[in-house]
Protein backbone atom coordinates (compact mmCIF):
# COMPACT_ATOMS: atom_id res chain seq x y z
CA UNK A 1 0.00 0.00 0.00
CA UNK A 2 3.96 3.15 -5.63
CA UNK A 3 2.00 5.91 -5.14
CA UNK A 4 4.40 8.38 -4.31
CA UNK A 5 2.57 8.54 -0.47
CA UNK A 6 2.40 6.14 2.36
CA UNK A 7 0.27 5.96 4.87
CA UNK A 8 -0.35 3.55 7.65
CA UNK A 9 -3.44 0.57 8.36
CA UNK A 10 -5.17 -0.88 10.90
CA UNK A 11 -7.34 1.90 11.13
CA UNK A 12 -9.21 2.27 14.09
CA UNK A 13 -11.57 5.40 13.53
CA UNK A 14 -13.71 6.10 16.39
CA UNK A 15 -16.07 8.98 16.75
CA UNK A 16 -14.09 11.15 18.59
CA UNK A 17 -16.00 13.91 20.76
CA UNK A 18 -13.44 16.55 22.18
CA UNK A 19 -15.58 19.50 24.41
CA UNK A 20 -13.24 22.21 23.29
CA UNK A 21 -14.69 21.18 19.41
CA UNK A 22 -18.03 20.69 20.31
CA UNK A 23 -20.24 23.35 18.76
CA UNK A 24 -18.64 23.81 15.07
CA UNK A 25 -19.04 27.04 15.50
CA UNK A 26 -16.64 27.73 18.38
CA UNK A 27 -13.82 25.98 17.11
CA UNK A 28 -10.23 27.05 16.95
CA UNK A 29 -9.91 26.76 13.13
CA UNK A 30 -12.61 27.63 10.43
CA UNK A 31 -13.51 24.06 9.70
CA UNK A 32 -16.50 23.62 6.49
CA UNK A 33 -18.23 20.99 4.99
CA UNK A 34 -16.68 21.43 1.70
CA UNK A 35 -12.78 20.82 3.82
CA UNK A 36 -14.25 17.62 5.40
CA UNK A 37 -15.49 16.20 1.61
CA UNK A 38 -11.40 17.55 0.47
CA UNK A 39 -10.41 15.59 2.94
CA UNK A 40 -12.67 12.32 2.35
CA UNK A 41 -11.88 12.45 -0.82
CA UNK A 42 -7.75 12.83 -0.31
CA UNK A 43 -7.76 10.28 2.26
CA UNK A 44 -9.59 8.26 0.10
CA UNK A 45 -7.45 8.58 -2.91
CA UNK A 46 -4.32 7.31 -0.81
CA UNK A 47 -5.27 4.27 1.48
CA UNK A 48 -8.59 3.75 0.20
CA UNK A 49 -10.24 4.80 3.84
CA UNK A 50 -13.58 5.68 3.32
CA UNK A 51 -15.03 8.31 6.15
CA UNK A 52 -18.26 9.13 7.05
CA UNK A 53 -19.83 12.39 8.21
CA UNK A 54 -19.62 10.40 11.97
CA UNK A 55 -16.02 11.12 11.94
CA UNK A 56 -16.12 15.04 11.29
CA UNK A 57 -15.51 15.66 14.50
CA UNK A 58 -12.33 13.44 14.64
CA UNK A 59 -11.13 14.68 11.59
CA UNK A 60 -10.89 18.31 13.35
CA UNK A 61 -9.34 17.48 16.05
CA UNK A 62 -6.15 15.06 14.70
CA UNK A 63 -5.68 17.37 11.99
CA UNK A 64 -5.91 20.71 14.19
CA UNK A 65 -2.17 19.82 15.71
CA UNK A 66 -0.90 20.18 11.99
CA UNK A 67 -2.61 23.25 11.71
CA UNK A 68 -1.42 24.13 14.87
CA UNK A 69 2.23 23.45 13.97
CA UNK A 70 2.60 24.97 10.97
CA UNK A 71 0.49 28.22 11.56
CA UNK A 72 -2.25 28.20 9.70
CA UNK A 73 -5.67 29.26 10.82
CA UNK A 74 -8.19 27.83 8.33
CA UNK A 75 -8.35 24.04 6.89
CA UNK A 76 -8.81 25.45 3.56
CA UNK A 77 -5.33 27.13 3.85
CA UNK A 78 -3.94 23.68 5.15
CA UNK A 79 -5.69 21.84 2.66
CA UNK A 80 -3.98 24.02 -0.40
CA UNK A 81 -0.53 23.28 1.70
CA UNK A 82 -0.86 19.83 1.92
CA UNK A 83 -1.93 18.76 -1.59
CA UNK A 84 1.36 19.69 -2.61
CA UNK A 85 3.37 18.99 -0.49
CA UNK A 86 4.91 15.46 -0.02
CA UNK A 87 6.27 15.48 3.13
CA UNK A 88 2.72 16.81 4.54
CA UNK A 89 0.63 14.52 2.50
CA UNK A 90 2.58 11.75 4.92
CA UNK A 91 1.78 13.67 8.15
CA UNK A 92 -1.77 14.19 7.12
CA UNK A 93 -2.47 10.57 6.74
CA UNK A 94 -0.62 9.43 10.14
CA UNK A 95 -2.94 12.01 11.66
CA UNK A 96 -5.72 10.28 10.50
CA UNK A 97 -4.87 6.99 11.27
CA UNK A 98 -4.49 4.69 14.90
CA UNK A 99 -2.57 1.42 14.93
CA UNK A 100 -3.91 -0.81 17.37
CA UNK A 101 -1.50 -4.08 17.81
CA UNK A 102 -0.23 -6.31 20.59
CA UNK A 103 2.03 -8.81 21.18
CA UNK A 104 0.47 -12.41 20.17
CA UNK A 105 -3.05 -10.91 19.21
CA UNK A 106 -6.26 -13.31 18.41
CA UNK A 107 -3.37 -15.65 19.86
CA UNK A 108 -5.21 -18.54 18.00
CA UNK A 109 -3.52 -17.65 15.04
CA UNK A 110 -0.12 -18.37 15.72
CA UNK A 111 -0.27 -22.31 16.97
CA UNK A 112 -1.65 -22.68 13.59
CA UNK A 113 1.42 -20.62 11.82
CA UNK A 114 3.76 -22.63 14.25
CA UNK A 115 2.07 -25.94 12.34
CA UNK A 116 2.78 -24.50 8.64
CA UNK A 117 5.97 -23.65 9.52
CA UNK A 118 6.90 -27.23 10.66
CA UNK A 119 5.38 -28.73 7.39
CA UNK A 120 8.08 -27.17 5.49
CA UNK A 121 11.26 -29.09 5.58
CA UNK A 122 14.42 -27.57 4.84
CA UNK A 123 13.78 -24.70 2.56
CA UNK A 124 14.42 -21.17 2.94
CA UNK A 125 10.53 -19.99 4.71
CA UNK A 126 9.04 -16.22 3.57
CA UNK A 127 6.85 -14.30 6.02
CA UNK A 128 5.10 -11.16 5.48
CA UNK A 129 3.08 -9.06 7.96
CA UNK A 130 1.55 -6.73 5.63
CA UNK A 131 0.10 -4.16 8.75
CA UNK A 132 3.21 -4.24 11.03
CA UNK A 133 2.25 -1.35 12.78
CA UNK A 134 4.64 -0.67 15.97
CA UNK A 135 6.18 -4.29 15.30
CA UNK A 136 4.32 -6.45 18.36
CA UNK A 137 2.82 -8.87 15.08
CA UNK A 138 6.01 -9.26 13.57
CA UNK A 139 7.85 -9.82 16.87
CA UNK A 140 5.21 -12.26 17.63
CA UNK A 141 5.33 -14.12 14.04
CA UNK A 142 9.53 -13.95 14.68
CA UNK A 143 8.72 -15.56 18.34
CA UNK A 144 6.22 -18.19 17.55
CA UNK A 145 8.74 -19.44 14.46
CA UNK A 146 12.15 -19.63 16.81
CA UNK A 147 9.84 -21.57 19.53
CA UNK A 148 8.99 -24.20 16.64
CA UNK A 149 12.39 -24.17 14.92
CA UNK A 150 14.76 -23.22 17.62
CA UNK A 151 16.14 -19.60 16.78
CA UNK A 152 19.68 -20.76 15.52
CA UNK A 153 17.74 -22.65 12.16
CA UNK A 154 15.73 -19.54 12.07
CA UNK A 155 18.43 -17.38 10.94
CA UNK A 156 19.49 -19.95 8.20
CA UNK A 157 15.64 -20.60 7.10
CA UNK A 158 13.45 -17.89 8.01
CA UNK A 159 13.10 -14.40 6.28
CA UNK A 160 10.09 -11.61 7.73
CA UNK A 161 8.93 -8.99 6.05
CA UNK A 162 7.11 -6.59 8.17
CA UNK A 163 5.36 -3.73 6.24
CA UNK A 164 3.24 -0.63 7.15
CA UNK A 165 2.51 2.52 5.32
CA UNK A 166 3.07 4.79 7.99
CA UNK A 167 6.57 5.98 8.60
CA UNK A 168 6.55 6.79 12.17
CA UNK A 169 5.35 3.08 13.19
CA UNK A 170 8.11 1.54 11.47
CA UNK A 171 10.77 3.79 12.99
CA UNK A 172 8.82 2.58 16.20
CA UNK A 173 8.98 -1.08 15.27
CA UNK A 174 12.51 -0.91 13.98
CA UNK A 175 13.28 -0.27 17.64
CA UNK A 176 11.67 -2.59 19.01
CA UNK A 177 11.20 -1.02 22.79
CA UNK A 178 8.07 -1.86 24.64
CA UNK A 179 6.76 -2.25 27.76
CA UNK A 180 7.39 -5.05 29.84
CA UNK A 181 3.83 -5.78 30.67
CA UNK A 182 2.81 -5.79 27.11
CA UNK A 183 4.06 -9.37 27.28
CA UNK A 184 3.29 -10.37 30.74
CA UNK A 185 -0.55 -10.01 30.37
CA UNK A 186 -0.94 -12.88 27.35
CA UNK A 187 -2.39 -15.28 29.70
CA UNK A 188 -1.76 -17.88 26.60
CA UNK A 189 2.11 -17.54 27.01
CA UNK A 190 4.84 -18.32 29.35
CA UNK A 191 5.75 -14.77 29.62
CA UNK A 192 9.16 -15.26 32.19
CA UNK A 193 10.24 -17.47 29.65
CA UNK A 194 9.31 -15.50 26.54
CA UNK A 195 10.87 -12.28 27.93
CA UNK A 196 13.96 -14.23 28.93
CA UNK A 197 14.54 -15.83 25.61
CA UNK A 198 13.66 -12.72 23.45
CA UNK A 199 14.11 -9.45 25.07
CA UNK A 200 16.56 -7.36 27.11
CA UNK A 201 16.02 -5.47 30.29
CA UNK A 202 16.31 -1.67 30.56
CA UNK A 203 19.37 -1.20 32.53
CA UNK A 204 17.27 2.27 33.77
CA UNK A 205 13.75 1.06 33.93
CA UNK A 206 13.25 -2.42 34.91
CA UNK A 207 9.39 -2.33 33.14
CA UNK A 208 11.08 -1.08 29.46
CA UNK A 209 12.16 -4.23 27.59
CA UNK A 210 13.65 -4.63 23.89
CA UNK A 211 13.85 -7.09 21.58
CA UNK A 212 17.26 -8.97 21.22
CA UNK A 213 19.21 -8.92 18.32
CA UNK A 214 19.14 -12.09 17.12
CA UNK A 215 15.17 -12.29 16.81
CA UNK A 216 15.33 -8.47 15.10
CA UNK A 217 17.52 -9.98 12.37
CA UNK A 218 14.76 -11.90 11.49
CA UNK A 219 12.81 -9.11 9.68
CA UNK A 220 13.31 -6.69 7.51
CA UNK A 221 11.06 -3.33 7.64
CA UNK A 222 9.78 -1.74 5.08
CA UNK A 223 7.41 0.84 3.56
CA UNK A 224 4.44 -0.88 1.40
CA UNK A 225 1.33 0.45 0.40
CA UNK A 226 -1.56 -2.12 0.14
CA UNK A 227 -2.90 -0.07 -2.88
CA UNK A 228 0.14 -0.02 -4.93
CA UNK A 229 -0.33 -1.91 -8.33
CA UNK A 230 3.22 -3.34 -7.99
CA UNK A 231 4.90 -4.31 -4.37
CA UNK A 232 7.88 -3.74 -5.56
CA UNK A 233 9.49 -3.87 -2.01
CA UNK A 234 8.97 -8.12 -1.82
CA UNK A 235 11.32 -8.59 -4.73
CA UNK A 236 8.90 -10.87 -6.12
CA UNK A 237 9.22 -13.03 -3.05
CA UNK A 238 6.37 -16.04 -2.60
CA UNK A 239 5.23 -16.31 0.81
CA UNK A 240 4.60 -18.91 3.32
CA UNK A 241 1.83 -17.20 5.21
CA UNK A 242 0.61 -13.73 5.43
CA UNK A 243 -0.65 -11.61 8.03
CA UNK A 244 -2.84 -8.92 6.83
CA UNK A 245 -5.20 -8.35 9.96
CA UNK A 246 -7.78 -6.09 10.99
CA UNK A 247 -6.76 -3.69 7.50
CA UNK A 248 -9.49 -5.00 4.89
CA UNK A 249 -12.55 -3.98 6.79
CA UNK A 250 -11.78 -0.26 6.12
CA UNK A 251 -11.87 -0.65 2.49
CA UNK A 252 -14.41 -0.62 -0.19
CA UNK A 253 -15.39 -4.48 -1.10
CA UNK A 254 -13.61 -3.46 -4.32
CA UNK A 255 -10.75 -2.43 -2.93
CA UNK A 256 -10.65 -5.93 -0.61
CA UNK A 257 -11.20 -7.77 -3.64
CA UNK A 258 -8.28 -5.88 -5.28
CA UNK A 259 -5.80 -6.42 -3.02
CA UNK A 260 -6.45 -9.99 -1.88
CA UNK A 261 -5.89 -10.76 -5.83
CA UNK A 262 -2.59 -9.08 -5.43
CA UNK A 263 -1.81 -11.33 -2.15
CA UNK A 264 -2.74 -14.35 -3.85
CA UNK A 265 -0.22 -13.70 -6.92
CA UNK A 266 2.64 -13.31 -3.78
CA UNK A 267 1.43 -17.10 -1.85
CA UNK A 268 3.14 -19.79 -2.04
CA UNK A 269 0.73 -22.61 -3.30
CA UNK A 270 0.26 -24.12 0.32
CA UNK A 271 0.57 -20.38 1.95
CA UNK A 272 -1.82 -19.56 4.17
CA UNK A 273 -3.36 -15.82 4.77
CA UNK A 274 -3.92 -14.40 8.16
CA UNK A 275 -7.31 -12.17 8.50
CA UNK A 276 -8.98 -10.38 11.49
CA UNK A 277 -11.74 -11.94 13.48
CA UNK A 278 -14.05 -9.14 12.01
CA UNK A 279 -12.88 -9.73 8.18
CA UNK A 280 -14.65 -12.24 5.80
CA UNK A 281 -13.61 -13.00 2.06
CA UNK A 282 -17.18 -14.42 0.50
CA UNK A 283 -16.75 -11.85 -2.27
CA UNK A 284 -13.23 -13.46 -3.01
CA UNK A 285 -14.42 -17.37 -2.86
CA UNK A 286 -13.13 -17.83 -6.65
CA UNK A 287 -9.97 -17.80 -4.96
CA UNK A 288 -9.53 -18.45 -1.33
CA UNK A 289 -10.94 -20.94 0.80
CA UNK A 290 -11.70 -20.98 4.76
CA UNK A 291 -9.85 -22.83 6.86
CA UNK A 292 -11.49 -21.83 9.95
CA UNK A 293 -10.77 -19.42 12.63
CA UNK A 294 -10.41 -16.12 10.10
CA UNK A 295 -7.33 -18.26 7.89
CA UNK A 296 -7.96 -19.42 4.35
CA UNK A 297 -5.96 -20.98 1.75
CA UNK A 298 -6.01 -20.78 -2.29
CA UNK A 299 -8.38 -22.34 -3.93
CA UNK A 300 -8.19 -25.21 -6.19
CA UNK A 301 -4.04 -25.11 -5.87
CA UNK A 302 -2.28 -28.51 -6.37
CA UNK A 303 -0.94 -29.92 -3.35
CA UNK A 304 2.57 -29.56 -3.61
CA UNK A 305 5.20 -31.66 -1.62
CA UNK A 306 6.87 -28.46 0.73
CA UNK A 307 10.20 -30.34 1.43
Amino acid sequence: MSHPLNTAYKFDLPTLRDTRYSNEYNREFLFTDNDFNRIKDLIALLVGISLTSAKKDMVYVRLSRRLRALNFTTFNEYLNYAEHNMLELEQFTNSLTTNLTAFFREYHHFPILQKQLQSIKSRPIRLWCAAASTGEEAYSMAISAAEILGLEQCKNRISIIASDVDTSVLKTAKKGIYQREHITKIAELNSDEILKKYFLYSNKNNNIVSVKPELKQLITFKQINLLDNHWTALNNAKFDAIFCRNVMIYFTKELQLKILRHLVEVMQPNGLLFVGHSENFLNASDILISQGKTVYKLKNNKIENNK
